[in-house]
């Protein structure tokens, strides 16, 4: 098909992967997957709506807000303007996760800033034990989250509420992860991103910001794991606002080898002499 081509090449000039975006938005303005579309294969015209998706993508909107999907993890999301996009760099928290619990799991969950309901309605389908709650700050988002939860069956273990960092000193929960935003005001970032929701990606001066309102407040239950995610520059600086408030941070990074996951467990604290003998 000329025109799978031509947008491929078109897409080049605002994506770095314009192939793989020129056949998601074939196939969706097509109503099928990637995968079938390719099995079916792609001669024959473009449906009208593939040159509006593709329309929409040069004007540097997300893919995700295109086709209104995004996989994450071991399930497929509902992604909206109101919700950052998932991204699989945010696995690693699962990964450090699984790491710790095994395939037994935690039995109660927070996801602190849940947006979409990623990183929880993850965690859920990967331990179908586990019962968990997501926050966030957004009721716009909390909608979406909730959305999710029952598209994938999960809204009976999964409550979506508004609320913020405060719930990181509730103590009940055996796992906290925590997607923040951590962008520094004076980065400058690609022109897709910036057409994400401010309040999930900027952190003041330095991008710390969401670290120093959540350190204080950390409370785990024995054998608890918290995972937060990290700029790739912020490893040491947001590991002491952590160690400053007796937790004992372990940086674990991406795939791609940068630092990613801001890791605290209850068995690695230690003492500072701040009393924060509930870690």
């Amino acid at each position: 098909m000329t025109a799978l081509a031509d947008a491929a090449r078109r897409l080049a000039a605002v994506s770095d992967t314009p192939r793989l975006d020129a056949e998601l938005l074939l196939a969706h303005a097509l109503g099928l997957s990637r995968e079938a579309m390719l099995l079916a294969g792609t001669r024959g015209d473009a449906p009208p709506a593939f040159e509006h998706f593709v329309a929409r993508r040069l004007a540097h909107e997300p893919l995700a807000y295109i086709t209104g999907r995004r996989a994450f993890w071991t399930i497929e999301l509902l992604v909206t303007p109101d919700v950052l996009v998932p991204r699989a760099d945010s696995e690693t928290l699962l990964e450090a996760a699984v790491a710790h619990f095994g395939a037994a799991g935690p039995a109660r969950i927070l996801d602190l800033g849940t947006g979409s309901g990623a990183l929880l309605l993850a965690a859920l389908a990967q331990w179908p034990d586990a019962t968990g709650l997501g926050v966030d700050a957004s009721a716009a988002a909390v909608a979406v989250a909730a959305a999710n939860a029952a598209a994938l069956g999960l809204a009976r273990r999964a409550e979506m509420r508004v609320g913020g960092w405060e719930w990181a000193g509730d103590g009940g929960f055996d796992l906290v992860l925590c997607n923040p935003p951590y962008i520094a005001t004076d980065v400058a970032l690609p022109a897709d991103v910036l057409r994400e929701p401010a309040g999930a990606l900027w952190a003041g001066a330095d991008g710390l910001d969401a670290y120093r309102a959540l350190a204080p407040h950390l409370r785990l239950p024995p054998g608890g794991l918290a995972c937060f995610e990290i700029g790739h520059d912020q490893g040491r600086s947001a590991a002491a606002l952590f160690a400053a408030e007796g937790w004992h941070p372990r940086v674990v990074p991406d795939l791609g080898g940068r630092d990613r996951a801001l890791v605290l467990s209850h068995v690695a604290a230690f003492s500072l002499g701040k009393g924060r003998s509930s870690h």
